[in-house]
């Protein structure tokens, strides 16, 4: 039998295609308490400020968007513009307070780079070396940070020619 033929049988056999269809359970989406949920954020503040390229205090709201938007599944191609969410940079705000209370991160008074502290590369070290989702998904936003670092040392090459 061709495709042809295949085509003419189906048209006669059958006037529609009976198929059944039960949504998917996404549980690598991330809906917004969750994306805004403090120990997120705050590990991935660990993350950046323990990576070569030390982000700005002024910088981290951002950064954190941007690196969730590229990293996140429900926010790959999005229209939104992450970085630029108020609630997420409130949140950001909160969870790098803490991580200075907690000792975790240090923010250097002279240029305003949030550097990760011993405890902070302890911990992330720990959970970066486990076999578990959270580790994948650091390691994906952690790839994200340094494309987006890349990204700007690229710019910054352009815009000077």
């Amino acid at each position: 039998m061709n495709f042809r033929e295949a085509v003419a049988a189906a048209s006669t056999e059958s006037q529609s295609l009976n198929f059944s269809y039960s949504p998917r359970n996404r549980s690598d989406i991330l809906g917004n308490e969750t994306l805004f949920h403090i120990p997120l954020i705050a590990l991935t503040i660990i993350l950046l400020a323990r990576s070569q390229a030390k982000p700005k205090r002024n910088d981290i709201g951002m950064l954190v968007g941007q690196c969730f938007e590229q990293s996140i599944a429900s926010f790959k191609g999005s229209t939104q513009e992450l970085g630029w969410s108020a609630n997420l940079r409130v949140r950001t705000i909160k969870a790098l307070t803490f991580l200075e209370d907690a000792g975790m991160v240090v923010v250097n008074k002279h240029n305003s780079r949030i550097d990760a502290a011993e405890p902070g590369k302890k911990f992330i070290d720990k959970v970066m070396s486990e076999e578990s989702h959270l580790c994948v998904a650091l390691l994906t936003i952690k790839r994200s940070y340094r494309n987006i670092c890349k990204e700007r040392d690229i710019e910054a090459k352009l815009d000077e020619i």
